[in-house]
């Protein structure tokens, strides 16, 4: 085995054991979370230190255009970035033909600085200004997902899945291991998917939706773990290929059914003392944990648009669906935007609930994250916790696109954390996105506005 392979982590040098590695595939997220990259001979990867790919990777849209984000001086050039491996996220590709490992990669510039704009870097720049106060944050993030029937026309509505009985999956049926076992051959292959990348997985349930599953991952390193979910959608898109499915992570794919999430679950961690900052000397709610809560009630609106970044993300904020439609607070109430879960002291964790699943895992993260540190810093004070129904109240979230894109360009300070550069592309491409979005007709204006106007 070679020395570098020697280094890796345990399970990627398990999975290779006995084996021939065949390619290494090098990869970095885009701004939507898509694995852009290469994919190399191992003869080949381990003669290179970095490769190279063009800047314009973080330009483009979900439909293949371009925003205008280059720097303005230089105009659109598509200068070469350095791409260096990470080590640490080699993990194995175990659905291949052959044994090829994944291994993320990191963005710089010919001088070395980290590419403002890369996902992974503006996750990495947040966690660092944590860190510089002496904090560690910690997230744990649940994924929600549909298994739906192969769809090859965009103008066909999607369905559930056929499941092992022979039957559409049926929605309504949370938490029933009988829906979980109709997807069973699907579930099997990404558990020894994820068995192969050493993944823990800490649970997978039935959701609300019809054909909707819920994976929970355990608490850690921010980093680390959108690492995971980065790796974790093209993991659950291959095993639902082999059983001839879809999975699909649109935040609202199906019709009156319930869209799908990406809960996010944060605490802070003392450094020097290991102690949880949530967590008072006798077990009690600290100032930490109220303005943690008051940082994401101030900053939350104008991160809608990195949380909900589609025009079809803003279709899962339906009152009574089992997403927020607004920015109150309460101890084990879903129906709340924050929501703080029951635990002992020790895991006490604020749940973000405004993350769609279409989100960037990178990004989705950070933004929480920076909203979380705003508060902090500014020691803001949460609104008066919530009890009762959160849907009676009126709803303060973004209705369209559009609307978060407009505050996001305003939030100043939102901008100081994730950095202003990436703050500056990400709504070029956004605003490039939504313009394409509206030039588009659809099937609803044809049918009610074509002979009724």
């Amino acid at each position: 085995m070679s020395e570098w392979i020697q280094n890796l982590p345990q399970p990627a040098q398990d999975y290779l054991e006995g084996r021939r590695l065949d390619e290494v595939e090098c990869i970095i997220s885009d701004l939507p979370g898509i694995a852009r990259g290469k994919a190399v001979p191992a003869s080949k990867f381990q003669r290179q230190a970095y490769f190279h790919l063009p800047d314009s990777i973080f330009f483009q849209t979900i439909t293949g255009d371009w925003g205008e984000a280059a720097d303005e001086d230089e105009g659109f050039i598509e200068r070469d970035m350095i791409l260096r491996p990470d080590y640490t996220t080699a993990t194995a590709a175990p659905w291949t033909a052959d044994w090829t490992l994944q291994i993320i990669h990191d963005a710089e510039d010919r001088h070395g600085n980290l590419i403002p704009y890369s996902p992974r870097n503006v996750l990495k720049r947040v966690v660092a200004l944590y860190e510089a106060q002496g904090w560690k944050p910690v997230v744990a993030p649940e994924m929600e997902f549909y298994l739906i029937a192969r769809n090859l026309d965009p103008a066909k509505k999607i369905e559930p899945m056929v499941g092992r009985s022979g039957r559409p999956a049926a929605a309504r049926q949370a938490y029933s291991m009988t829906a979980v076992d109709e997807f069973g051959p699907v579930i099997d292959d990404i558990y020894d998917f994820a068995e192969a990348q050493g993944f823990e997985i800490d649970g997978i349930t039935q959701e609300g939706g019809a054909g909707q599953l819920e994976i929970n991952l355990r608490h850690g390193n921010p980093v680390k773990l959108a690492d995971e979910v980065f790796y974790f959608k093209r993991l659950i898109r291959e095993a639902a290929l082999r059983h001839d499915c879809f999975a699909t992570f649109m935040a609202k794919p199906i019709e009156d059914e319930p869209g799908s999430a990406m809960h996010i679950h944060h605490s802070v961690i003392d450094k020097e003392t290991g102690r949880n900052l949530f967590v008072g000397p006798q077990g009690g709610e600290t100032d930490a944990f109220f303005n943690f809560i008051g940082g994401l009630q101030t900053h939350l609106p104008s991160a809608i648009a990195v949380l909900a970044p589609y025009v079809n993300s803003y279709r899962r904020y339906v009152r009574d669906h089992a997403a927020p439609i607004n920015l109150e607070w309460g101890r084990d109430n879903r129906t709340t935007g924050i929501r703080i879960p029951i635990s002992g002291p020790d895991s006490r964790r604020v749940e973000n609930r405004l993350a769609g699943m279409d989100c960037n895992p990178y990004l989705g993260i950070a933004a929480s994250l920076a909203c979380g540190y705003l508060g902090l810093m500014e020691e803001r004070r949460p609104s008066k916790q919530f009890r009762g129904d959160a849907y009676e109240g009126e709803g303060d979230i973004p209705q369209v696109l559009g609307q978060a894109l407009e505050l996001f360009e305003g939030a100043k300070a939102l901008h100081e954390v994730l950095g202003p550069e990436f703050a500056r592309v990400y709504s070029i491409v956004k605003r490039t996105e939504y313009e394409e979005f509206l030039q588009v007709i659809s099937p609803w204006e044809r049918e009610h506005l074509l002979l009724n106007v």
